[in-house]
């Protein structure tokens, strides 16, 4: 059974389809796996084994009956904590929040298990998904199955720890301010960041609400065919919405490497990118030259880059800021009033997004709308833009507060962690989609990812270029150390 611990969802779903295997046998290594490996990854953190092996064996009784299957039909999967699962808490890493048991699940989620796909746990995230590590004082700390001295990322890090180690076979997450892609990017496996408000975030939160801007949810796999189950399985109208609206993403006729008009955006001053990440991106873009793709490494979309790392904070932090605790919002509104306007330190741009006035948030989205008019230009002229998903590969597990004090070295020197939000925000500010694919790895063995940035809607253009990747240059490679022999 261990060839299918690091298969992807798609391949499980065929050899579940084809009788190659059992979706009971499936869930049973998973569970396995889980038990033997989970204590020192700390990736999954609830499970409900019961009620998904009565689903593995009503999976593979369909397929005794020669019943028609969905994409996902009889593949075991964990979703992010942050979701609902009927009968699991949901806590989004907050001890206030530990008796909270969800009464239904995510509609995302219901979606997946319409496909076939079956439910099995839940994994880790951080304090209110508000950081690039996954921590909390519920469930304790996610290590990066690559080496555990360091993080697999956030908010998204237990299902990315989870992919990579192979205690899963599929897994859904969500992402504001890179919380698929940043994961993705540490832990060596696909995530894809959909277009916003092309997927019904309903069940991802603590309390009904109306969709938070930028936020979305999204798949994560070891497989890039994965992310395109996972898109189209969910993606569409909900609830009042649907009785007036209906998706159609554009397709992409693209079928080779050699059709795509590409820009590679390897640095920017907000935030430096460290070498071995560069250089990464540098190979990348020689062998998509020798594959007669067209490759432009100094085009850039029209708009100043320090001013979207400015916006990026203040609109991520403005979109969450509902969510914190009156005392959190009031700190940050006395930090705010007693600063300089001159201040423009990340402590104070902080501040100022959590608490800013609506005139501002305003003033920010109509900048936004002219970064986003920018974009259009810039999609005229290219299908995509390449770039790094982060400025580093993964850093040490470091749970000192402030947040913003913290670091990671980029190019030998100490910079702030927080500074590299600019890449998420790069795209995701905007409401565009963003694919992340493994790319290459660093010289302490540590994954690198790609980060491929398309225009709106333009989700399955991403999706066929990283496929295209996963074929011809790289795919998914587990840790040596898990691999099977």
């Amino acid at each position: 059974m261990i060839e299918f611990a690091f298969a992807s969802a798609a391949s499980l779903a065929a050899a579940v389809r084809e009788r190659h295997v059992r979706s009971r046998d499936l869930l049973e290594m998973y569970l396995a796996r889980v038990e033997e490996l989970n204590p020192e990854i700390n990736a999954v953190v609830d499970l409900q084994p019961e009620k998904a092996r009565a689903q593995a064996d009503a999976a593979d009784a369909a397929i005794a009956r020669d019943e028609r299957a969905g994409p996902l039909h009889g593949v075991p999967m964990t979703v992010k904590e942050a979701f609902d699962v009927e009968g699991l808490a949901t806590t989004w890493g907050s001890p206030a929040h530990r008796g909270n048991i969800a009464m239904s699940t995510a509609e995302s989620v219901r979606r997946l298990e319409r496909a076939g796909a079956i439910v099995f746990g839940k994994t880790n995230n951080p304090l209110m998904l508000a950081d690039w590590q996954s921590f909390n004082q519920v469930y304790g700390t996610t290590s990066n199955p690559w080496n555990h001295e360091y993080t697999p990322g956030g908010s998204s890090g237990g299902s990315a720890a989870a992919l990579a180690a192979g205690l899963t076979g599929f897994e859904w997450g969500s992402d504001i301010g890179g919380s698929l892609r940043v994961p993705a990017h540490f832990c060596g496996i696909y995530a894809h960041k959909p277009t916003w408000g092309i997927v019904p975030p309903d069940g991802h939160g603590l309390a009904p609400a109306p969709p938070t801007d930028i936020s979305v949810v999204g798949p994560m796999g070891r497989g890039a065919e994965d992310l395109e189950i996972g898109l189209r399985a969910t993606a569409g109208a909900f609830g009042p919405a649907s009785r007036g609206w209906k998706l159609e993403l554009p397709g992409c006729a693209k079928r080779d490497l050699s059709e795509f008009r590409v820009a590679l955006m390897d640095n920017a001053a907000p935030a430096e990118v460290d070498g071995e990440i560069r250089e990464a991106l540098g190979r990348l873009a020689a062998f998509l030259r020798g594959k007669g793709a067209s490759v432009d490494e100094t085009a850039r979309p029209a708009f100043d880059l320090e001013e979207v790392a400015r916006d990026t904070t203040l609109l991520v932090r403005g979109a969450t800021s509902a969510k914190l605790p009156a005392e959190e919002f009031q700190s940050s509104w006395r930090l705010r009033n007693e600063r300089a306007a001159t201040d423009d330190s990340y402590a104070v741009r902080y501040a100022r997004g959590i608490a800013a006035f609506h005139r501002e948030w305003l003033q920010a989205h109509q900048r936004r709308f002219q970064r986003l008019l920018a974009w259009e230009q810039f999609f005229v002229r290219f299908d995509l833009l390449l770039c790094p998903p982060a400025s580093t590969a993964a850093f040490h597990h470091d749970h000192s507060l402030p947040r913003e004090a913290r670091t990671a070295l980029v190019n030998g020197q100490a910079r702030p962690q927080v500074e590299q939000v600019f890449w998420t925000g790069f795209a995701g500010s905007t409401h565009m989609p963003a694919t992340v694919a493994p790319l290459d790895r660093t010289s302490a063995g540590l994954p690198i990812g790609v980060q491929i940035v398309g225009p709106l809607h333009g989700d399955l253009t991403c999706l066929r270029f990283a496929r295209l990747l996963e074929r011809e240059y790289r795919g998914f490679e587990a840790p040596p150390h898990l691999r099977p022999h």
